[in-house]
């Protein structure tokens, strides 16, 4: 793939199949990384679609960085209540310790993931089993160079940045934060004071990843390659 062109979600699939194929780790581990509201979740789970097409359903299954939330409970007794995103607010070392375990062994394994109907991770969420040889992990601090998240990015075969402008982003999550229930000043002022400034902090590790793209309505475009594109 070369710089600035479209590229299709059939063929970032075909590439990482074609990367899992030659990986050095017992599972391959994807992560997409970038802010809030640039569409993580949504190129997760459609690549997840593509690839269970390609290969198997059994083969690929996403563990998502969100099911590492705090609780809303341990929150509350932290004072950390309306930090609820920001980089804190994880249990960092289980997460690292999560993708070491996926990436070194085949065993079966029980992910947590987020459930956004209760607003609290679930322990039970995402099964791997011994016929998983690819995961995709997505969240905003795959690549934050800080604290325990420094130590995210080794446990992953390669990652990639989503791009989103910062207008669009804005406009997304003041529209998710509405629709979760929030009044429109409430969502206002979470995206202003937490959303976007916690953009710019993720995008601080964007040198650190290995493709950057963009989403132009379903469709994809590579912006840069700093490391090995998926497939070379």
């Amino acid at each position: 793939m070369d710089a600035g062109e479209p590229t299709s979600l059939d063929e970032l699939a075909q590439q990482v199949v074609r990367r899992a194929g030659s990986r050095p780790s017992a599972r391959f581990v994807l992560g997409i990384a970038g802010p809030p509201g640039a569409g993580k979740s949504t190129l997760a789970a459609r690549l997840r679609r593509r690839i269970a097409d390609i290969a198997g359903s059994e083969t690929v299954a996403i563990a998502p960085m969100d099911g590492f939330h705090l609780t809303n409970a341990e929150l509350a007794r932290r004072g950390w209540t309306d930090h609820k995103g920001e980089p804190h607010t994880f249990d960092v070392a289980a997460y690292v310790a999560t993708l070491r375990q996926l990436r070194r062994s085949t065993a079966a394994l029980t992910v947590p993931i987020y459930d956004r109907a209760r607003h609290e991770p679930r322990p039970d969420g995402a099964r791997f089993g011994p016929e998983t040889s690819i995961v995709i992990t997505e969240g905003n601090y795959l690549l934050l160079d800080t604290d325990g998240w420094s130590q995210v990015r080794d446990c992953l075969d390669e990652v990639w940045f989503l791009h989103a402008e910062r207008a669009l982003l804005a406009e997304r999550l003041f529209a998710r934060h509405v629709s979760g229930g929030k009044a429109a000043e409430v969502a206002r002022r979470k995206v202003e004071t937490s959303d976007l400034r916690n953009a710019d902090l993720v995008a601080s590790g964007l040198d650190r990843a290995d493709l950057v793209l963009a989403d132009d309505d379903g469709e994809y475009r590579l912006l840069e390659s700093y490391g090995r594109a998926p497939g070379q």
